[in-house]
């Protein structure tokens, strides 16, 4: 993947020269705004880049998905009060991850027909997009990670777009990827007309693209983070004095769904930061409660956690109980999941037949031995992709959302 470099100028200076140099080249800039740290000192640069080349207003899209701090709301409202800003409040039903529960691998924010359950009214807001026709590319229970990119070339229709994303590439190995452009990646840089070359922090997803993608602040570390906003004087979310408070590492504080794989490991904190939202949090879907009693429990056994229990003679054999615990539908979707991983790894002179019951921790925590450990973990942890090296499936996903009654299609 390549090493990283660094050059000697300041990463502030750095990162208004990449803004300017955006602002030169596309008639429109939006910022992805989720409400967190990173993305708020984009958006201040943006802003600031904006008025001293008299651009603007510049474009914001938030994603809303519902299960938010209130304090997070507080200052997308305080943000998109600005005259400088073109505000786009999406309040969509958006399918989200519940790694929560095993009996609903999936919610949906905004859901139709269950207002009585969501964790906050529909926000009044005039910048609000709550009606689907606005939106002539969105589909109903569209994926996160579809409505993004959808949204940017609809943007773009008319006129060159610049997506300003705040992502910086030290905060995890996912994120330096992101933002990392080299031989063994499908990403491809954008070229300025008439440039020198690539644009490393740039991504164009297709050559005939109108939308690009910019990490402006890729090179930024946490401290750089609080500094501009402190010496600048700026708003940002006050969730994060809680958080700091309460004593949340500062490779933990993240703003984003409550539910998903990752964000589970932070449901509890619904419970101390805001108990008046946690209570509506832990009604919103199933299996929240459990995910925030146990969210920070080690499952694997060599890591000081959970081990094979004793009832069990091998992980094989515990897997084929979990398996038979779920439900039928749920039971098909991860043996068609198994099944993909058993068929790769036999492609790859690694047949089933061979694997260990459970393997060398080290291989497998890089994901470079199967084991009957790696599929069983996999089902406790309700971890239909990464545990096992593949990503969601369409085919995997509609059975899933076909199980809801009543839901509309």
């Amino acid at each position: 993947m390549g090493k990283k470099t660094y050059g000697q100028a300041d990463v502030l200076a750095a990162a208004r020269a990449r803004i300017r140099l955006v602002f030169s080249h596309f008639e429109r800039v939006c910022v992805a705004f989720s409400g967190g740290k990173d993305s708020s000192v984009t958006l201040h640069l943006a802003l600031e880049a904006a008025r001293e080349l008299g651009r603007g207003p510049v474009d914001v899209l938030f994603i809303d998905l519902e299960g938010q701090y209130q304090a997070t709301i507080a200052h997308v409202e305080n943000m998109f009060a600005s005259e400088d800003v073109r505000p786009w409040w999406i309040c969509l039903p958006i399918n989200l991850r519940n790694a929560s529960s095993m009996r609903e691998p999936y919610w949906c924010a905004w859901e139709p027909g269950r207002e009585a359950d969501w964790v906050r009214p529909m926000p009044t807001h005039p910048a609000v997009i709550s009606d689907p026709a606005r939106l002539p590319f969105y589909r109903y229970r569209m994926e996160f990670e579809e409505f993004v990119p959808a949204f940017n070339e609809w943007l773009a229709r008319d006129v060159p777009t610049a997506v300003l994303v705040g992502i910086r590439s030290d905060e995890s190995l996912n994120r330096y990827r992101a933002v990392k452009l080299g031989a063994k990646t499908k990403k491809r840089a954008w070229t300025p007309p008439g440039g020198e070359g690539p644009v490393a922090w740039s991504t164009q997803d297709q050559p005939a693209s109108r939308a690009i993608t910019f990490f402006p602040i890729y090179d930024w570390k946490f401290p750089d983070i609080w500094r501009y906003i402190a010496d600048h004087g700026h708003p940002y979310n006050r969730i994060y004095d809680q958080m700091h408070r309460a004593g949340v590492p500062f490779s933990q504080m993240r703003i984003c769904q409550p539910y998903g794989d990752d964000q589970r490991k932070g449901l509890d904190l619904f419970h101390r930061l805001e108990p008046e939202t946690w209570f509506r949090v832990v009604r919103r879907v199933s299996g929240a409660n459990y995910g925030a009693r146990y969210c920070r429990q080690q499952f694997l056994g060599y890591r000081g956690g959970l081990g094979l229990p004793p009832t069990f003679t091998s992980w094989k054999q515990y897997c084929q109980f979990l398996l038979l615990s779920m439900p039928p539908v749920l039971r098909q979707v991860y043996q068609r999941r198994i099944d993909r991983f058993i068929q790769w790894w036999a492609a790859h002179n690694y047949p089933v037949d061979c694997w260990p019951d459970a393997g060398i921790p080290a291989l497998e925590n890089r994901k470079a031995q199967p084991s009957w450990r790696r599929v069983g973990m996999s089902l406790i942890k309700s971890d239909m992709a990464r545990s096992l090296s593949f990503g969601y499936a369409r085919q995997d996903v509609e059975p899933l959302l076909a199980t809801r009654p009543g839901t509309p299609r």
